[in-house]
């Protein structure tokens, strides 16, 4: 193989499997998100001139580790004066033989946790915790996270920067909050975690790089959170959440890559397994007596399970469980959600008029499954110019090739 496109290769392993787990190592003793990603973003740089000359390091991460500190050095030193760089260098500088190249990447200390839970601390602003977690830890970029929360990128990315100032500015420590300050801290880590699987279910062939094993990341960090606090009924409805999606991948694509509908899925390709630990989780979150958006959340994923036993879906409890979340989080989508489960209940003219008045929630007009939402419910009503309208819509913002083929095939439909 070519070393230069095995060096690319390596570089982009380690940057899928231990971007976080890098940045929150070299933020945690100087609290500077957005030096610890310059460093780390110039270490890449450096591998990838040095790897295809000099060969792949056995152990990489330690490489992009020495190489970072050293760039964090020389940053400061460039950058920054006075006392406060001065106590930075003596830090990154007394650090140094924290990771020695010899050292497999299993001895490099995992701070991702606490690198979630300072970024849900109380000094940042509330709405921007999640979208900093998914860029410092699982390092997705603005325009993705603006996609996943329905903001434009130009102002995600002014509010990240922001943020990561208030974490140096304020010295915010890198560190398991105590018991008392979870309660202010955990629904920011679960809402990132939560948005993290749902970007990555939505490749689910990883076909996508900065996308691809985002799930396998966010279900190791949801049990690391629900490990950490197991009297926590959210954590663990979430990651029961997870865990009932997760089953059914196999059966969202054909053999040859099609796209299968929840609907139309193969009930005997969802992993046993998975929804088993789901619904025992889910069973032992319902013992704690505090009801949350995750547990219903997980429960309406059993919902769905449930066909798998009685061969049909029980729309009329979806409609109940939907009414619960929607006013529990007033969520647009949620409330789209609800409206496709209320046209199987009381018809797609009621379920029409729901979306319809959703229309006055500007965001939902660049997300892409309103428009296929829309697209349905108005070929049910054989309004069909304005299904092909919706279809086209939904067809222009969907990044999946299999779903806009299955959409594609849907509007051709509606010529015959």
């Amino acid at each position: 193989m070519d070393r230069t496109v095995q060096a690319r290769g390596m570089a982009d392993a380690v940057a899928r499997r231990s971007y976080g787990k890098l940045v929150a190592f070299l933020a945690a003793a100087t609290r500077d998100v957005a030096a610890a990603e310059d460093a780390l973003s110039e270490a890449f740089a450096a591998a990838l001139a040095d790897w295809p000359l000099n060969g792949c390091p056995a152990n990489p991460e330690a490489w992009l580790l020495t190489v970072a500190r050293r760039k964090g050095i020389d940053g400061l030193r460039r950058h920054r004066g006075g006392e406060a760089a001065v106590a930075q260098l003596q830090i990154l500088a007394g650090d140094r033989h924290a990771v020695s190249a010899d050292f497999d990447d299993t001895a490099i200390p995992d701070r991702r946790l606490a690198l979630l839970f300072a970024c849900a601390h109380p000094a940042i602003d509330a709405g921007i915790r999640a979208p900093l977690m998914l860029q410092v830890v699982l390092g997705l970029d603005a325009k993705t996270i603006a996609s996943a929360f329905l903001a434009s990128p130009g102002a995600m990315g002014k509010r990240l920067g922001r943020a990561k100032r208030k974490i140096r500015q304020a010295g915010i420590p890198f560190a398991i909050p105590s018991r008392d300050e979870l309660t202010g801290r955990l629904e920011g880590v679960l809402e990132a975690i939560y948005a993290a699987f749902s970007e990555g279910w939505s490749d689910p062939g990883g076909t996508d790089v900065i996308r691809r094993d985002l799930t396998t990341e966010a279900l190791f960090l949801a049990r690391l959170v629900a490990d950490l606090l197991p009297q926590e009924p959210e954590a663990m409805g979430l990651l029961a959440g997870m865990l009932y999606a997760e089953a059914r991948r196999l059966a969202r694509r054909t053999a040859g890559g099609d796209y299968v509908p929840l609907a139309a899925q193969d009930v005997s390709l969802w992993d046993t397994a998975m929804i088993a630990e789901a619904e025992a989780l889910l069973l032992r979150a319902s013992t704690l007596g505090r009801l949350g958006r995750y547990q219903l959340e997980a429960a309406l994923q059993s919902a769905h399970v449930e066909r798998r036993r009685s061969g049909r879906t029980d729309w009329t409890a979806e409609v109940q469980l939907y009414d619960a979340l929607l006013a529990l989080t007033g969520s647009p989508v949620v409330a789209l959600n609800r409206a496709l489960a209320i046209a199987e209940v009381s018809g797609p003219q009621v379920a029409m008029g729901i979306i319809d008045a959703l229309t006055v929630d500007g965001r939902l007009l660049d997300y892409q499954p309103y428009w296929a939402a829309r697209a349905a419910l108005l070929t049910r009503l054989r309004a069909y110019a304005d299904a092909r309208h919706a279809y086209d819509n939904a067809i222009g913002l969907e990044r999946d090739p299999a779903v806009r083929r299955f959409l594609q095939a849907r509007q051709a439909a509606l010529r015959s």
